[in-house]
C-alpha cells in the first residue's frame, strides 16, 4: 500500500508539471461538481453531471461508468465505489437516455464479462478528473492495481491501461446493454429486446474490434429509426493471445462475431509489471468506415499526451473568454466549472461534412448538433452562448432548421430523434432571440416559416390526444392543445395535460416569434402573435391570485384532495403564477399594480415557494426590477448564487440540465439576466465578483466588456449606482446593443439599498 501511495504521489507530480506553472482558467474546472446522486436536502435531486473527457461540445463523452445507466440514472454517480467500464457515451443528462454507446473494461484473473460481475472497486483519493484527462486506480485481483487514463477528441478516445504482472489480463468490450433486470417506470425494454441486436466483430490480424449498437434508451418516446446505429472501431496496441465473444452469461471462446442484446467481446493476454496497453476508439453514427475516418482526422499519428494537450488547449481557449478577479479559489472553481457545463451540450452530431439525422433516419451533408434540452436551455444557456460561443450560434440554429426540413417540426428535445419531452416549442425563442441580437447566418425565410408553423399550426390529433409527459410516441407534439389555445384563449385541463403551464409557455414562444415578425416587417403576424402571447391572463383567478386550470366549458377545475391543482409541469401554482416572463408589465397589471405584484412575490420567496432546483422560476428573482423594488433582486441574487452552488460533488441544487443551471449562475454573478427572450433587454441583478471581463465577437469584431463592482463585500450587496461608459443607467435594465457597443459597466455597491434607483 505504501508503494502504491508513493507511485500515486509521483504520478500526480508529473501530471501537474506537464502544464504551465501558473494556474489557468481550465485548471479551476472540477468535473466532479454535480456528480452526486444526492441532492442538497432530502427529496432533492443531484446535479446529474458526469466527469467526462473531451473538447467543448464533443460528439462522444468518454467517462468512467460506475453503474448501468438508463433514463433517470447517470453513467457516473459519485457515491458509487466501483467501476464497471469506461464508456463512450451519448447520455446528455439524467432524465434523458444514452444511445449508440460502447464500453471498455480492463481486468485480471478469471474472466468476468457482465457488468455486475466485472466491477472493480476504487477510491476517489486515487482519481483525477479534468475536462481533458481522467485517471483512476482500480483494485484488481490479489491486491493488485490497474491504472486507467482517458484522453479524447470530439469523436475518438484513448484509454490507457497500466496493468500489473499477470498471465490472465483481459479487456472486455460491451457493445450493447439491454438488461431486463432493470425495472424503472421511465424505461421500457419490451420492444427493444424484440427488435434490437448489437454486433461485434474481432479481427485478430489487425488487433481490432468493430461493431455497432442500435440501442436508444429513449426509443419508446421517439419515432422508429431502423437505420440508427452507433458504430465503433476499437484498436489495441498489444497483440492478444486469445479472444472471444459473449452474450449474457455465455462466453464463446475463439468466436469472432456476436449479435445480441447484452453482448460484446473480449481479448486476453499476459502483461509485465506496469505494462501499458493502449485502446483507441473511433465512434460514428454514419458507418464503421466513418469511424475510421474520424480516427484518422483526430487521433492517428498523435500520442496520448498530445491528445491531452490539444483538448486542454481547446478548453482553455473557450474558458478564458471570461476572466474573473477578486474572488476566492472556490469561487473560481464554481465559476469555471459552470462555464465547463455550458459547453457540453448541445453536442456536435456532424462528422466532417456529414451527419446522421434522427428526424428522417438518413445521412445528410452539413454541420449538425443534437441533444437540445430546449425547455431548460432557452432561458439562459442559449443567450449566454451568444457571448461565449458566438461562432456556434448560427450552426446550432441551422441544425434545428435541418431537423425541421427532415421531420416537419422544429425540435423540442431530440435524443437524437424527437422525444416530445417537456412542453412548448422553445426552439422558437432561441432562434428569435439570436435573430434580434444580430445573428442571421442561416436560412431566415425557412426559420420564420418553421417558427410560424409551431405557433399557428396544430399538431396531428390535437383534439384527440392529451399528450401526457413521456407518453409513447404518436407523432410530433409541438404546441399540444393549440386548437383550444387559439379558439378559447387557453389550453383546457380536461383536454390536454399540463394545460396551465402550456398556456403560459406558449405565450413566451408567441412573444418571441412576434418580435421576429415585427423585425421582418410582417405586421399582421406580429399583431396576431402578440395577442396570443397574452392568453395566460385568461387563467388568472383573482380570488386566489394564481393562474389556475380551466375546463373546456370555461369553469375552473377543482382542487385535488391534497390541495393541489392539475395542469402544471414539474410544479404547481406557485411555480407558474409568475411564469409569463415575456410580459412582466402585463402580469403586474393583471395582479393589480406594482405594490400588489411585489407583495405576491414577497409571499412566494418568504413562504418558501421558490424552487431554484427547477427552471420555471429562474427569472422570478429579477421580477422585482419591473415593479420598482430592485434592491430585493439584489438581496436574492446574493442569496441564491451563494446557496445553490458549491465546489463539491453535491454542488448543484437540482439537475444541471445541460447547462441551464450553470448559465443562470454565470449571468447571476455577472450582474444581469435575459428575462424576456427576443426582447433584446436584460434585467440588472447585482454583480458578485469585483471584476469580470468578457471577450466576445459582435458584429464580426472582437469586443471586450468589463464589469467592475466597486466596494463589493459581504455587507455591500446593494447597488448604489451603475454607469455604462461613464453614463448612469437610470433604470435597472440594460440592452444587448448597449453591452456589445459598450466597454465598461461600473457598479458602486453599498451596505444599504438605494430606494431611489428603480
Amino acid at each position: 500500500m505504501k508503494k502504491k501511495s508513493i507511485l500515486l504521489i509521483y504520478f500526480l507530480f508529473i501530471f501537474i508539471n506537464c502544464f504551465a506553472q501558473k494556474k489557468q482558467e481550465v485548471d479551476y474546472v472540477n468535473p466532479l461538481i454535480g456528480t452526486a446522486a444526492t441532492g442538497f436536502a432530502k427529496g432533492l435531486d443531484g446535479g446529474g453531471t458526469m466527469p467526462s473527457v473531451g473538447p467543448p461540445f464533443s460528439m462522444t463523452n468518454f467517462v468512467a461508468q460506475t453503474g448501468e445507466n438508463f433514463m433517470s440514472r447517470m453513467n457516473y454517480f459519485y457515491e458509487d465505489s466501483s467501476i464497471i467500464g469506461f464508456l463512450a457515451s451519448h447520455q446528455p443528462t439524467v432524465w434523458m437516455g444514452d444511445y449508440g454507446y460502447v464500453s471498455v473494461m480492463p481486468q485480471t484473473g478469471n474472466l468476468k464479462v457482465l457488468p455486475e460481475q466485472r466491477a472493480l472497486t476504487f477510491s476517489h483519493a486515487n482519481e483525477i478528473a479534468t475536462p481533458y484527462y481522467y485517471a483512476v486506480l482500480l483494485n484488481a485481483d490479489n491486491n493488485k492495481k490497474i491504472k486507467t487514463e482517458i484522453a479524447s477528441s470530439s469523436r475518438c478516445g484513448i484509454f490507457q491501461f497500466t496493468f500489473p504482472a499477470s498471465q490472465d489480463a483481459h479487456i472486455i468490450i460491451q457493445g450493447i446493454n439491454l438488461n431486463p433486470a432493470i425495472k424503472h417506470w421511465a424505461n421500457d425494454y419490451t420492444e427493444r429486446l424484440k427488435t434490437l441486436r448489437g454486433y461485434v466483430n474481432i479481427n485478430k490480424d489487425k488487433n481490432e474490434i468493430t461493431g455497432y449498437n442500435p440501442d436508444r434508451m429513449s426509443a419508446q418516446i421517439g419515432p422508429p429509426m431502423p437505420n440508427f446505429k452507433g458504430y465503433f472501431v476499437i484498436q489495441f496496441d498489444k497483440p492478444f493471445s486469445s479472444y472471444g465473444t459473449w452474450s449474457g452469461d455465455t462466453i464463446n471462446a475463439l468466436s469472432r462475431e456476436q449479435y445480441g442484446t447484452r453482448a460484446g467481446a473480449y481479448i486476453s493476454f499476459s502483461t509485465k509489471e506496469n505494462e501499458k496497453v493502449q485502446v483507441r476508439i473511433g465512434t460514428s453514427f454514419i458507418s464503421i468506415e466513418q469511424a475510421r475516418k474520424n480516427m484518422a482526422m483526430e487521433v492517428d499519428g498523435k500520442n496520448f499526451n498530445q491528445i491531452v494537450t490539444a483538448t486542454r488547449n481547446e478548453w482553455q481557449k473557450s474558458l478564458s473568454r471570461i476572466k474573473i478577479n477578486g474572488v476566492t479559489e472556490d469561487q473560481k472553481s464554481i465559476f469555471y466549472t459552470a462555464m465547463f457545463h455550458t459547453m457540453q451540450f448541445p453536442r456536435e452530431m456532424s462528422e466532417y461534412g456529414k451527419y446522421y439525422s434522427g428526424f428522417d433516419d438518413k445521412i445528410h451533408k452539413g454541420i449538425s448538433y443534437n441533444d437540445f434540452s430546449l425547455w431548460d436551455i432557452y432561458r439562459a444557456l442559449h443567450p449566454l452562448l451568444i457571448f461565449t460561443q458566438p461562432e456556434r450560434v448560427n450552426p446550432m440554429i441551422t441544425a434545428m432548421l435541418q431537423m425541421y426540413k427532415e421531420g416537419g417540426r422544429l425540435p423540442m428535445w431530440p435524443n437524437p430523434a424527437e422525444t416530445n419531452i417537456m412542453i412548448g416549442t422553445h426552439a422558437n425563442p432561441v432562434i428569435a432571440d439570436a435573430y434580434i441580437k444580430g445573428f442571421n447566418g442561416y436560412d431566415i425565410k425557412l426559420a420564420y416559416e418553421a417558427l410560424v408553423k409551431d405557433a399557428l399550426v396544430s399538431p396531428d390529433n390535437d383534439t384527440i390526444l392529451k399528450y401526457g409527459d413521456r407518453d409513447l410516441w404518436t407523432g410530433y407534439e409541438a404546441q399540444a392543445g393549440l386548437t383550444y389555445y387559439k379558439k378559447l384563449g387557453y389550453v383546457p385541463v380536461d383536454k390536454t395535460a399540463e394545460s396551465v403551464s402550456r398556456t403560459i409557455e406558449y405565450g413566451v414562444d408567441d412573444y418571441a416569434v412576434a418580435q421576429m415578425a415585427k423585425r421582418l416587417g410582417k405586421i399582421s403576424d406580429y399583431k396576431q402573435l402578440i395577442q396570443l402571447s397574452k392568453n395566460y391572463k385568461n387563467l388568472y383567478e383573482p380570488k386566489t391570485g394564481f393562474l389556475l386550470p380551466k375546463k373546456l366549458n370555461g369553469n375552473w377545475d377543482e382542487k385535488n384532495s391534497d390541495g393541489t391543482w392539475n395542469g402544471f409541469t414539474e410544479g404547481g401554482q406557485w411555480t407558474y403564477t409568475f411564469g409569463a416572463m415575456h410580459d412582466a408589465p402585463g402580469m403586474i397589471d393583471m395582479m393589480g399594480g406594482k405594490e400588489k405584484f411585489a407583495a405576491k412575490l414577497d409571499e412566494n420567496f418568504n413562504g418558501g415557494h421558490y424552487r431554484h432546483d427547477n427552471e420555471p422560476g429562474h427569472h422570478y428573482i429579477y421580477l422585482y426590477d419591473y415593479c420598482g423594488q430592485p434592491w430585493k433582486t439584489q438581496e436574492l441574487i446574493r442569496k441564491h448564487t451563494s446557496e445553490n452552488f458549491r465546489n463539491a460533488p453535491i454542488g448543484i441544487n437540482g439537475n444541471e440540465d445541460c447547462g441551464q443551471m450553470a448559465a443562470w449562475y454565470i449571468f447571476g454573478v455577472m450582474g444581469f439576466y435575459p428575462v424576456a427572450p427576443a426582447s433584446g433587454e436584460y434585467a440588472i441583478g447585482a454583480p458578485q465578483f469585483a471584476e469580470l471581463t468578457m471577450h466576445f465577437i459582435a458584429n464580426s469584431k472582437p469586443r471586450i466588456f468589463k464589469i467592475t463592482a466597486n466596494n463589493l463585500s459581504e455587507k455591500n450587496k446593494y447597488i448604489q449606482q451603475v454607469k455604462l461608459d461613464g453614463k448612469p443607467l437610470i433604470k435597472p435594465f440594460i440592452t444587448h446593443q448597449q453591452i456589445i457597443n459598450g466597454n465598461q459597466l461600473i457598479f458602486e455597491m453599498g451596505e444599504k439599498p438605494n430606494y431611489e434607483w428603480k
